[in-house]
């Protein structure tokens, strides 16, 4: 049985200070340290409930509050049409180097902590696929999992657009890219330009289509899928396990 001990620290970023929450296992240890980004809710309940499975799988996560420049440290935006207008409306407010920053303080301070071996992962969910995507280009990064990322294939994240496909050269590390094929947000014309990018640059990467809707990994509304879930989390681990807690 693993015990989980849960957190947040302050970060600084070029932007200003951030909440992180932690998960980790309790038990004395080095673990490999997950960066998660979250839908465009920030730190909801299902969200944490993931973070607690990753880390219970053995890995210290990580996840940034997203919208700390515009929200209280703590804001959580409810599942229903004011918070999805609100985290819709404060993804394109943001600078894209607000983001960019934002990941290179939780990579950074999740190798400096002595809990950690340096060792480093990214996920995200929706809006989080996408700043996973971007976080992939830190060299440091060794294993990318990004579902249903949003924005990619329109280059319209922040409040100026993104590149986010012209800097996919910069990716090392390896890439699981999972897709639902009823996500109106990535239909296929967007998921097939991403794909070809993808190809073009020969990266290391797993491309998986699932009969599944936009959010269907989140265990609540109608859109969840726990089959689709359960496996999408298991491909996710097993990227982990293999490139992050084990390398290779």
């Amino acid at each position: 049985m693993t015990i989980l001990e849960n957190e947040h620290v302050e970060l600084s970023t070029p932007t200003g200070p951030m909440r992180v929450h932690i998960f980790r296992p309790a038990g004395e240890g080095k673990y490999p340290g997950v960066l998660f980004y979250t839908e465009i809710f920030q730190v909801t309940g299902p969200i944490r409930r993931t973070a607690a499975m990753i880390a219970g799988h053995g890995y210290i996560v990580a996840i940034p509050e997203i919208y700390h420049e515009f929200e209280s440290a703590g804001t959580v935006l409810g599942y229903d049409q004011a918070g999805s207008d609100r985290g819709n409306a404060l993804k394109t407010t943001k600078t894209l180097a607000g983001y960019d920053g934002d990941a290179r303080a939780v990579l950074d301070h999740l190798k400096q902590r002595p809990d950690c071996t340096g060792r480093l992962g990214v996920m995200g969910i929706c809006i989080g696929g996408h700043l996973a995507f971007r976080a992939a280009m830190n060299p440091d990064v060794l294993a990318t999992v990004c579902f249903y990322g949003t924005d990619i294939h329109k280059g319209s994240l922040s409040v100026s657009g993104d590149d986010s496909l012209a800097r996919a050269s910069e990716i090392k590390g390896e890439l699981l890219m999972i897709w639902g094929r009823q996500d109106p947000h990535v239909p296929l014309e967007g998921r097939r330009k991403i794909l070809a990018r993808l190809d073009e640059l020969n990266l290391n990467f797993t491309w998986h289509e699932v009969n599944g809707a936009h959010a269907f990994l989140r265990d609540e509304g109608p859109r969840y899928d726990p089959a689709l879930a359960r496996w999408g989390y298991g491909m996710a681990l097993e990227l982990f396990h293999r490139r992050v807690a084990v390398g290779g």
